[in-house]
């Protein structure tokens, strides 16, 4: 799954585009994906102006002037092409139709935004802006780790007390939205907590020291423009390119990168999911 810094990555490419402009004509191809679209899609998103474009977690809402939100999960490979607008120097011209184009929306000014996704694990819904944040999806989510409820007060309260692997804890989407896999290996490295420590066992400060260490990961891939594993690409089609800046993650039997350090980076499989560490340096 693409995680914060791809979405935001998608999410930015995408608003000079899509923010302020009409929705001339939205086409839906296929009645699902992940699950089911809601009930007249096409009808409800065409005429609509998008007033903003914003993340919540994993998700991009676009809040349009019908005052109804589009919610937008990418899902393991779903892309959001952009084409007929000029993208920097280039000029990108409509392509014809591919197989997994499931819904392209034409826009004011000619531009044209298209979700491609061939695994079909993405989701799109409509809601009403005003109560958004209830929706099932966003209802259960914590705070988001650049923002300021997220904050070393709070982290420091919830990770008290809790049993659980300190990186199984910042997974959870209940205490913090938007972390994800990669990037918590990486926060951990950079914090020298091993992955399996227990949450309670950290101490007040080094539980603390986990909050600018999370922004500065996450500013990192962002700036950097998201990690390209598997199938993500930047709303312009374009590769990322932060994981030639990972210090762990996918580097099992490389050499530590910490100066001096003589470690040899490992992987351990913790729910599923590989963590990767260093075993001198992460503690």
């Amino acid at each position: 799954m693409p995680e914060l810094p791809e979405v935001e990555t998608v999410r930015r490419g995408l608003e000079p585009v899509m923010t302020g402009r009409l929705i001339l004509q939205a086409q839906v191809n296929r009645p699902d994906l992940r699950w089911p679209f809601p009930p007249r899609m096409a009808e409800r998103l065409t005429g609509a102006r998008i007033e903003a474009l914003r993340r919540r977690s994993k998700y991009i809402l676009a809040d349009l002037s019908s005052g109804e939100s589009l919610l937008i999960h990418l899902g393991m490979s779903g892309r959001m092409l952009i084409s007929g607008a000029a993208l920097g120097a280039f000029h990108h011209a409509h392509p014809a139709p591919a197989k997994h184009d499931h819904v392209v929306f034409d826009l004011e000014g000619g531009a044209r935004v298209t979700f491609n996704d061939a695994r079909r694990f993405g989701a799109m819904d409509l809601m009403a802006t005003a109560t958004a944040e209830a929706h099932p999806l966003l209802s259960v989510l914590g705070p988001e780790p650049l923002g300021n409820e997220f904050d070393e007060s709070y982290l420091v309260a919830r990770l008290a007390g809790r049993n659980t692997p300190i990186k199984t804890a910042l997974l959870d989407q209940h205490l913090v939205a938007g972390l994800g896999n990669i990037y918590v290996c990486e926060v951990l490295f950079r914090a020298g907590i091993h992955p399996e420590r227990r949450a309670s066992s950290l101490s007040r400060a080094e539980a603390a020291s986990l909050v600018p260490l999370i922004r500065e990961v996450l500013a990192d891939a962002i700036t950097a423009g998201g990690s390209s594993l598997r199938d993500y690409r930047q709303a312009d089609g374009d590769l990322g390119y932060f994981q030639h800046s990972f210090r762990v993650y996918g580097r099992e039997g490389a050499g530590c990168v910490t100066p001096g350090c003589t470690g040899v980076v490992q992987r351990l499989v913790q729910s599923g999911r590989s963590s990767f560490f260093c075993p001198i340096c992460q503690r």
